[in-house]
């Protein structure tokens, strides 16, 4: 029974002509800007899916800071989530509900495009890819008919042009387009959690921007205005959730 060699599987030449082809071909077709999204977006295919439950809780333990100890106190805390600490800045400073929205949106949407850029660098590395291992094959039967007077060389050029196609079809099938469709699935579930954020978020502000606290001119007298009893029960089924 004969073994086979998995070195027989390795030619630098066939490698650089579809690993270089294709990434040259990459980088032209997109913005160097997407290209270093796309590498900088590995990482989120090791981490888990993001999951919007923890946010949750803590705009619930935010909402009760602020109940006991006034909407500033909101400042002070330290808060992971970009997108929650870009909201409770929006509304420490007293910002409307349907500005908070706004902004949450805004950076949803932002997030949506910056995923998908990512995501297609890699479809077009899948798509291209194939293309590129097509040409080491030619290159490789010009390099075998080149040398048909010399048997001893046409094994090399015959191993090019076979290990090129293997090598494209191995980058588009096994790698590129996997990882596309991966960082698809990821940035679609991240933005279906996140969109979860955003009316817990709306309500807190609409139960905080009325009880910012105005000086009367007249008699420096403090007063509140009165507070958004749909915001606050909204606010009160989140904290009972968490």
């Amino acid at each position: 029974m004969t073994t086979l060699d998995p070195a027989a599987f390795f030619d630098p030449i066939a490698l650089a002509v579809v690993g270089g082809g294709t990434l040259l071909a990459t980088v032209l077709r997109a913005p160097a800007r997407d290209a270093g999204r796309a590498v900088a977006a590995l990482p989120v295919l090791l981490r888990r899916r993001y999951d919007a439950d923890a946010a949750l809780d803590q705009i619930a333990a935010l909402a009760r800071i602020a109940r006991k100890h006034g909407v500033h106190a909101l400042d002070r805390t330290v808060i992971a989530d970009p997108d929650v600490a870009a909201a409770i800045a929006d509304i420490v400073d007293g910002a409307k509900p349907d500005a908070v929205g706004d902004h949450l949106a805004q950076l949803r949407r932002a997030r949506i495009e910056r995923h998908a850029a990512a995501a297609d660098v890699w479809a077009g590395a899948a798509e291209v890819a194939p293309a590129m291992g097509m040409i080491g094959t030619l290159i490789g039967l010009v390099a075998m008919f080149t040398r048909m007077s010399d048997p001893a060389t046409i094994g090399g050029a015959m191993a090019v042009a076979l290990l090129a196609t293997l090598y494209g079809a191995v980058l588009a099938n096994l790698i590129a387009m996997p990882i596309a469709a991966r960082l698809r699935s990821a940035g679609r579930a991240e933005a279906v959690g996140r969109q979860r954020l955003e009316p817990a978020l709306v309500a807190l502000a609409a139960r905080e921007a009325p009880r910012a606290v105005h000086f009367m001119p007249a008699s420096d007298t403090l007063y509140a205005e009165p507070i958004d009893d749909a915001a606050d029960a909204m606010i009160d089924g989140i904290e009972d959730a968490a």
